[in-house]
């Protein structure tokens, strides 16, 4: 199921990719949500439905806050089958990724699936900066996963069962986020069936999608990420995500003090080879799952950028609005 607004330029390439899956195509539906485009992405849906894309056109006369919540949860109305496999209407796939999901369904007795996802055809070094720092943020949702503290995934490639999503309330009680269709939902999950959501580990279930090719994209999705913290169930993941802010504000403290003080130069020094060193630990097996170790050269250039970028989102991500498919949202 895919909720799509605007996709014009590439959502033919995800359709193809879908059908070129190599599950069975009797036991797969596939269902896309138009979400008021105003280009052409709901007339090239059509021309799929002769193979079997079906087509669903949100017709809301009433503003929402969240569109994609409303399309998903459309989506899962109309479908027939067990398993709903998420993903968006700009990401790429191979022909094993429905299959190799399913599988891990079957085989695991997960109620909920996440899957990695990856940039790729990166234009410059902001984008590679861009695919290192998301490839660590995979890592962070898979590792909390594997230690049974599930709290982030991404909605480019999340599986969970239909029967759980309505026994949870559907997006009940979150639905006054745009965002928040993946985590936050996980969340939910998470606190009726711990230890029954899986991360997929495979090469064959990786999504890919596109870095933003401009700062202002990027940090408006950022905000939009940043957004959803508010409302997240765990709340000592708030907390270890305070603290990590909290440590990155001490560096540009410490960085300020040092020009009175050396001590603080040094302080500084000794905590930016800690994280450096912490950070390629925790990479390095990442970019090499993903086969693009060659990225971690970047960190000790993007460290920087990140610890000033890091805490700005923390202070306006769940303080002001933010653009979002060409409409203002919080």
């Amino acid at each position: 199921m895919i909720a799509a607004r605007n996709e014009e330029a590439k959502i033919r390439y995800t359709i193809d990719d879908l059908l070129a899956q190599d599950y069975p195509k009797h036991l797969t539906e596939i269902i896309m949500v138009d979400d008021h485009s105003t280009d052409k992405t709901a007339e090239i849906i059509r021309t799929y439905e002769d193979r079997g894309v079906k087509l669903l056109q949100l017709n809301e006369d009433k503003p929402l806050n969240s569109y994609k919540k409303k399309a998903i949860a459309k989506a899962i109305d109309l479908s027939s089958g067990t398993l709903m496999v998420a993903t968006d209407a700009d990401c790429r796939m191979g022909p094993k990724w429905l299959s190799t999901i399913v599988n891990y369904y079957e085989t695991n007795n997960s109620v909920m699936i996440s899957s990695p996802v990856a940039y790729f055809e990166e234009r410059g070094l902001f984008e590679y900066m861009q695919t290192l720092e998301f490839s660590y943020l995979i890592g962070i949702g898979a590792s909390f996963i594997g230690n049974g503290r599930a709290s982030t995934c991404n909605g480019a490639n999340l599986a969970y069962r239909k029967d759980v999503f309505y026994e949870v309330g559907g997006f009940k009680g979150i639905d006054d986020l745009a965002s928040g269709d993946d985590e936050l939902l996980l969340q939910k999950v998470a606190v009726r069936y711990p230890g029954r959501i899986g991360f997929l580990k495979s090469r064959e279930a990786i999504v890919y999608t596109h870095a933003k090719h401009t700062l202002k994209e990027f940090l408006q999705q950022r905000r939009r990420w940043a957004s959803k913290s508010t409302k997240y169930k765990d709340k000592k993941i708030v907390a270890l995500a305070v603290g990590i802010w909290l440590f990155n504000v001490s560096l540009l403290v410490n960085l300020v003090l040092g020009f009175y003080n050396v001590y603080f130069f040094k302080l500084l020094a000794l905590q930016f080879l800690l994280k450096y060193l912490f950070e390629l630990a925790f990479l390095l097996p990442i970019t090499s799952f993903f086969k693009r170790t060659a990225l971690v050269a970047l960190l000790i250039f993007l460290i920087p950028i990140h610890v000033i970028y890091f805490v700005y989102i923390g202070l306006i991500g769940n303080s002001r609005k933010y653009v979002w498919k060409d409409r203002v949202v919080r």
